[in-house]
């Protein structure tokens, strides 16, 4: 290394700190009702949230301190490990089944999310091959087809759970490295094409993907099934007006609005907060996104620049998807907002990405 050892970037440290406060207090506020009627709890989903916090945080102030380049060398083990977990996920009588999916691994009360793991498996080793391979970028066979075969086997494996949301979200991630790291734009085109034309496949082969896209096109045609989140997410968005109705007095959360506290957190911000509120949370986003890619501008090496790039697209595009889905921009897919649904795997990893992004802006040439 060449750069003396700096503080880390603070502005991305309390931008992720600022979207955990919002969270603790929108899951609290979102969950609190499903939690008394559920688990005679109100605070159910507030005490799990709050664990995960600390855990995550802890995760991330450690990896802040453990130089990035540490990583590397396991980028590879590290992936196996996680390709390893994808399959066992899929066993019946291994993996955990809830709402249909089958994406979870563990026992009692703890359970880790192989698919979220994948995320940062991705982006640690494709940093790593890419940085090492710079010059083979540019050519399909030898510097595009190698990272492609392994995303369609990480791809397929997350899709048969089934959970196209994260899929998609890993796809997206490698695809914006691949043009970071050089590819030629024909090669991004064609690429592109044939990932539409593998979502439209995909959406054919499952009934309930084909009844979202319709849904999507017109949720009113069926507003007691397929059209039912999204009518209730928008009358959600729609009722917060400028200010919002008040924190605490969503009336969507009275078991009106699925999931309320994880993929439609954002539709109970918005009824709460209002546009004022939704709003401060994008330029939170915003602002994560702009600091994590200064981050990659400035990393004093391509391995650094490229693993930053991956961990602050990995983020922002699962915020963006989320928030498009919440708006009705996108067809329903389950995935969080990051840092501010309750959850345990995709918090604790994505704080895991923030730490490893703060230490590589400890060794940035400049801020």
């Amino acid at each position: 290394m060449t750069n003396k050892l700096k503080a880390p970037d603070f502005i991305l440290f309390f931008t992720v700190l600022g979207m955990l406060v919002i969270g603790v207090v929108m899951v609290f506020s979102s969950s609190a009702v499903s939690a008394q009627v559920n688990f005679q709890d109100s605070y159910y989903f507030l005490k799990r949230q709050l664990i995960w916090v600390a855990l995550g945080l802890a995760g991330m102030l450690l990896l802040m301190n453990i130089d990035y380049h540490v990583w590397r060398k396991g980028s590879k083990l590290f992936l196996l490990f996680t390709l390893i977990l994808l399959v066992l996920v899929l066993i019946p009588g291994l993996g955990k089944v809830v709402n249909g999916a089958r994406r979870w691994l563990g026992f009692g009360s703890l359970y880790l999310q192989p698919s979220e793991l994948a995320k940062l498996a991705m982006a640690l080793f494709c940093a790593d091959y890419l940085s090492r391979h710079q010059e083979k970028v540019t050519k399909f066979m030898q510097g595009i087809a190698p990272v492609l075969l392994l995303l369609l086997l990480v791809f397929g494996l997350i899709l048969k759970e089934p959970d196209l949301g994260t899929a998609l979200s890993i796809g997206g991630m490698v695809f914006v490295l691949l043009y970071a790291a050089g590819a030629r734009l024909a090669h991004l085109f064609s690429l592109g094409a044939a990932g539409v034309a593998g979502i439209v496949a995909a959406i054919i082969a499952e009934p309930y993907r084909m009844k979202r896209l319709l849904a999507f096109s017109n949720p009113w045609a069926d507003p007691l099934d397929t059209g039912y989140h999204i009518i209730q997410s928008l009358y959600a968005l729609g009722s917060g007006g400028l200010f919002g109705v008040g924190l605490g007095r969503s009336r969507e959360k009275f078991l009106y609005l699925p999931e309320p506290h994880t993929d439609f957190i954002f539709a109970i911000l918005g009824e709460e907060m209002g546009f004022l509120g939704t709003v401060t949370v994008l330029l939170l986003f915003f602002l994560l996104a702009w600091r994590g890619f200064r981050v990659a501008m400035a990393a004093p090496d391509l391995f650094g620049s490229m693993l930053a790039t991956a961990l602050t697209t990995a983020i922002t595009m699962q915020a963006l998807m989320n928030i498009a889905v919440v708006t009705a921009s996108m067809p329903v897919t389950g995935i969080p907002l990051p840092f501010i649904s309750f959850g345990g795997s995709a918090l604790v990893f994505n704080l895991a990405g923030i730490g490893i992004l703060l230490n590589i802006s400890r060794y940035t040439a400049t801020r």
